[in-house]
């Protein structure tokens, strides 16, 4: 009597929610007609009756109620999935119950896990990296990505395929993995995300497309928006920081990037790919038809190295997508891998110029000399330390002949420094007078006081180039030398872990040895060239090299603390090498005597003036007298207040 009891009471409660949420569904799609079910229990009663094939032992209570609580829940699911996804609502049925599955795609290189909720890349792997901690390299991890299409429906709402649920479908062939991931509106209507991988390739194959959804689009356009925090990877947030940034094509060979500020914004047409590029790795989106305008923004999330220690920036790019005859038909590719120059080269979709090698003349040094040459050297050479010595031996030698012309200069200079302090003390109180008799005495004797600084200007294209290259150069990541662990990172003979506010914000919390090296080289290198370069401190519009002799090693001593130490290795054997090289040409190559005779047999010689130094001479001449008037009218002057 009592299972009897309760099965009569749970029939009741059972019958009596179907029957509300039947009223519901009634309410909320008053054109749905439920006059069939009405039919089918009329023709179920008499049925019941006779009981002629189903006895009553055989339908237990436990089994009855079941049946009644899947068949609420079915319907509770699809009023609330209908609610919430509209017309998507055939695929968040059926995926609901499992929101955070997701579907792995890889090959030997990168391993990607896909998201049924939003069809997105919710991880991406690189399996032959890692951090410096040893961890493997995540561009995309734990929630910090984001990728969203958003477009209008003809039911009024606002769909974004972050909110809908896809389903997919992974097939393999001859090593090519391609996965499908649909989000339906029946099974023939649909919206696709396409994913395809080929062996040992960090590109990948991204394609969106649809399929019967013109009558559920309103709008003939769509807005992509991507966005990531770039994960930290490297030992030093505020170093890798600096190479942190947007990237993109646009206008079929035109770059640009977002720069180093807090907030930057920049906005142009015809994108063709956008990078977010970190230090060593990147992530690409390229389109075979560019997006027909593009908002890039980049934000920076380091504030305090303290606190702010696992994310670097936030990258969002914002594009429109056009849609044809109601439906997406887009052809991408995607790319999470390294910023090798190499790699990227063999895409030849101007990638490369995601690696910053500098501008104009400097990239040009870089792509065509220095990368070859030193790619050459490593495979070479059993250790990319002594690859980095041997190229910047090879870079001494060849600049050489500038260092003598320099050095010549210098020492030309420094016999003419005599009859430089007699003109000073001579012509004292007359400072025109005293440039005058100076730049006569240049003339007579073939010297220049620039002579020294133009063949110093010649190398700063090569300088420059390789104060770009080292720190791009990703085949030194992770690649050891002597003490330092790490080539593309700074090396650590001492540190401490004490945050001291000005001293860690501008020299860190340790101690390099390569900087220190290269700072003393660099000392004695201008203590070298100072004394001979000294007397042209003194003349209008020459540099202090008493500043210069303190200035240029403290900089390199704070500054190059936190940079590479393959940077500082370079400067440190190419400051070395310098010394040796002007030491040579100073006790062997040049005798101070040899230039004295020279420089008093050319004054003899009559010297035939150009129409430039005629022309010079006129306006010294035309000025010396125009200061000769002043002065007389100043004492002038001077009488008549007298008086």
């Amino acid at each position: 009597m009592e299972e009897k009891k309760t099965f009569d009471k749970n029939s009741i409660i059972g019958f009596t929610l179907v029957a509300l949420i039947l009223i519901w569904m009634m309410y909320m799609n008053p054109t749905e007609d439920i006059a069939p079910e009405k039919e089918s229990t009329e023709e179920v009663e008499p049925t019941k009756k006779t009981e002629p094939e189903t006895p009553v032992a055989a339908i237990s209570p436990e089994q009855s109620n079941e049946e009644a609580s899947g068949s609420i829940q079915d319907s509770i699911n699809a009023v609330l999935a209908k609610r919430e996804y509209g017309a998507f609502a055939y695929s968040a049925i059926k995926e609901s119950d499992n929101e955070e599955a997701s579907t792995t795609i890889e090959n030997e290189v990168l391993k990607l896990e896909v998201s049924k909720k939003g069809g997105q890349i919710v991880e991406a792997k690189l399996k032959q990296h890692d951090t410096y901690k040893g961890e493997p390299v995540y561009l995309i991890k734990d929630g910090n990505a984001d990728f969203n299409i958003s477009f209008e429906a003809k039911d009024g709402r606002t769909y974004n395929t972050r909110d809908l649920y896809f389903e997919p479908n992974l097939s393999s062939e001859n090593g090519n993995q391609t996965l499908s991931m649909r989000a339906k509106v029946s099974d023939v209507e649909f919206l696709e995300f396409y994913y395809g991988l080929e062996p040992d390739d960090y590109m990948m194959n991204f394609g969106i497309r649809s399929q019967g959804l013109n009558n559920v689009i309103s709008s003939e356009n769509a807005n992509l928006s991507w966005e990531v925090k770039a994960i930290r990877k490297a030992k030093s947030i505020s170093y890798e920081n600096r190479y942190t940034e947007i990237v993109y094509l646009y206008e079929g060979d035109k770059d640009d990037y977002t720069g180093q500020g807090d907030e930057a914004i920049e906005e142009d047409e015809l994108i063709e790919w956008i990078a977010f590029k970190q230090h060593f790795f990147t992530s690409v989106l390229l389109t075979d038809n560019p997006f027909s305008k593009g908002k890039m923004t980049s934000r920076k999330l380091v504030q305090d190295e303290q606190v702010d220690t696992l994310f670097t920036k936030n990258f969002l790019a914002e594009v429109p997508l056009q849609l044809k005859n109601g439906e997406f038909s887009e052809s991408m590719n995607w790319y999470h891998g390294p910023s090798d120059f190499k790699l990227l080269s063999s895409y030849e979709r101007n990638l490369d110029e995601i690696v910053p090698l500098g501008w104009g003349l400097f990239g040009w040094i870089n792509r065509y000399i220095f990368i070859p040459f030193f790619g050459f050297l490593s495979s070479s050479l059993p250790s990319y330390g002594l690859a980095i010595i041997v190229m910047t031996i090879a870079v001494r030698i060849v600049l050489s002949p500038i260092t003598y012309k320099s050095y010549l200069s210098q020492a030309k200079m420094k016999v003419l420094k005599p009859e430089i302090n007699e003109i000073n003390e001579k012509y004292k109180e007359n400072a025109m007078k005293k440039q005058q008799e100076t730049m006569k005495l240049y003339s007579k004797t073939g010297v220049s006081p620039l002579a020294g600084c133009i063949p110093a200007l010649l190398q700063i294209p090569v300088f420059y180039a390789l104060f770009q290259f080292f720190p791009s150069a990703f085949d030194l990541r992770q690649k050891g030398f002597l003490w330092a662990d790490d080539l593309s990172s700074y090396d650590v003979i001492f540190e401490w872990d004490t945050y001291i506010p000005l001293v860690s914000w501008a020299y860190g919390n340790h101690v390099s040895l390569f900087p220190i090296l290269a700072s003393v080289a660099i000392f004695f290198y201008t203590q070298m060239t100072a004394g001979q370069n000294m007397q042209q401190s003194s003349q209008p519009g020459m540099p202090n090299m008493k500043i210069i002799m303190y200035f240029a090693p403290l900089v390199m001593l704070v500054f190059f603390n936190k940079y590479a130490s393959g940077l500082s290795l370079y400067y440190f054997i190419s400051n070395l090498i310098t010394i040796g090289i002007m030491l040579v040409i100073k006790h062997v190559i040049i005798d101070d005597k040899k230039i004295l005779a020279k420089i008093e047999e050319k004054k003899k010689k009559p010297k035939k003036k150009g129409k430039f130094g005629k022309k010079f001479q006129e306006i010294m001449e035309q000025a010396a007298e125009q200061q000769k008037k002043k002065q007389g009218e100043k004492e002038e002057n001077k009488k008549l207040g007298n008086k």
